[in-house]
């Protein structure tokens, strides 16, 4: 999110305090964004009398999710559903009129939800939620994420969600304008796809991080069994999954699989080069878990891949091992994406600046003084 707020959407956020519980993350933020990353328990950090949350504009982050994942067996009960109150406890401290909260898409669904809009009205905050799909704005990849976003002197509704920037192809451009015409931006773009991402990449080359310029750094693959490299070649085209699998090498299919008769068809799946891909989780390198095969190499994406799916510029530097690094990965809101919610921020903060300063120049008879229209507003931190 940061990568978004500060590199990709150009309007002048400088970040000044930040928090991982996982060191490895930690040390990659410090060494991309300045070393103001304190690692450790945010719940530990804030009861420490030492910690001093600095004065900021804005707050961004995302409490854990995997209280409300689907894909968390024991989610009713978790106790990290809980820990968007010392979130909202740093947009107190730091006297924020604007956080970004963003989790699954589950939250919206949840008690909880209901609880955060109502600890922040109670704080001053307007708050609108919305679930966003990372391929209407640029991103390679249909990735559903939800954001809350709260401001305590405009309505964010006015401004969130940011309008789309690109459409599905097959739902046509003159549907998508005609069905939701207020939903794009003039002249969208149509998804980005695999092909787009990935394309340009040649064949990784040993099975270990480099240290060399990305993007080569990160694009290396792994050592495969021969069955497993069977399984690659036995379901060859763009699409095929396990069920595919399970009709071109029965003798190949493990049991369990054979088993399962329903869900889960994107394991052990390929992408397709003309569309986007399906969600980046963090064992993207492991094709039973999820459609991670590359569309025509018998081999699973590499972490480069993963990184360019996710919009990871190649000169953002990773941190950790190899399993450390693909987490980062698979955990990120797309920075494309974080990159539009801080448009939506920025004009929020734009247009606060705009109505102090009509009402100042009106005051003052001096309207020449307002300049409502400037390209960046100095100091804005988060």
């Amino acid at each position: 999110m940061t990568l978004g707020f500060t590199k990709l959407c150009g309007h002048g956020f400088t970040p000044v305090w930040a928090n991982d519980f996982n060191a490895d993350a930690a040390a990659t933020y410090n060494h991309n964004f300045g070393n103001h990353c304190h690692h450790g328990d945010i719940v530990d950090l804030l009861q420490n009398p030492k910690t001093h949350i600095p004065k900021a504009d804005v707050v961004i982050g995302g409490p854990p999710c995997q209280g409300f994942s689907l894909l968390n067996k024991f989610r009713d009960g978790d106790p990290r559903k809980q820990l968007w109150r010392p979130y909202m406890e740093i947009v107190e401290r730091s006297g924020a009129s604007i956080f970004v909260m963003e989790n699954v898409p589950q939250l919206l669904e949840s008690f909880e939800h209901g609880e955060i809009v109502e600890y922040a009205r109670l704080l001053g905050f307007t708050t609108r939620s919305a679930k966003l799909c990372a391929a209407d704005y640029g991103v390679p990849q249909v990735r559903w994420r939800a954001f809350i976003i709260g401001c305590k002197f405009a309505d964010p509704a006015k401004v969130f969600p940011p309008k789309k920037t690109h459409f599905k192809p097959n739902n046509g451009y003159r549907k998508a304008f005609s069905e939701e015409f207020d939903a794009y931006i003039e002249n969208p773009l149509e998804w980005k796809t695999v092909r787009n991402a990935i394309a340009d990449l040649p064949d990784p080359t040993g099975t270990e991080i480099r240290d060399i310029p990305g993007p080569l750094d990160l694009h290396f693959g792994r050592m495969p069994t021969g069955k497993s490299l069977e399984r690659y070649r036995a379901i060859p085209e763009e699409g095929m999954n396990r069920l595919d699998l399970l009709r071109n090498a029965p003798h190949l299919t493990p049991e369990c699989w054979v088993r399962k008769k329903s869900g889960g068809t994107d394991l052990f799946g390929r992408l397709w080069w003309d569309r986007p891909s399906v969600t980046i989780r963090t064992e993207f390198f492991k094709p039973e878990k999820g459609r991670y095969l590359h569309p025509v190499s018998h081999r699973p994406i590499t972490h480069r891949e993963a990184a360019r799916i996710q919009t990871f510029p190649d000169e953002f530097k990773f941190l950790g091992t190899k399993t450390e690094v693909a987490r980062q990965i698979g955990n990120a809101v797309p920075p494309l994406l974080a990159a539009r919610i801080a448009d939506c921020v920025y004009t929020l903060l734009v247009s606060k600046e705009a109505y102090e300063c009509r009402t100042f120049s009106a005051e003052n008879n001096a309207a020449e003084l307002c300049r409502v229209y400037r390209d960046v507003i100095p100091g804005l931190s988060l």
